[in-house]
């Protein structure tokens, strides 16, 4: 499914960040994520 892809995407190169920067990484991916299964009809 891209829509979850696109949100899995968002944790490329998390390891290359300061850790400090994980929190916003992690809250935009679950974002992305609640969005794009909440598009989803009944699968």
């Amino acid at each position: 499914m891209a829509g979850i892809d696109d949100a899995l995407a968002g944790l490329d190169g998390l390891e290359r960040l300061d850790v400090v920067e994980h929190v916003a990484r992690f809250d935009d991916v679950h974002t992305a994520l609640t969005a794009a299964l909440s598009s989803i009809d009944k699968v």
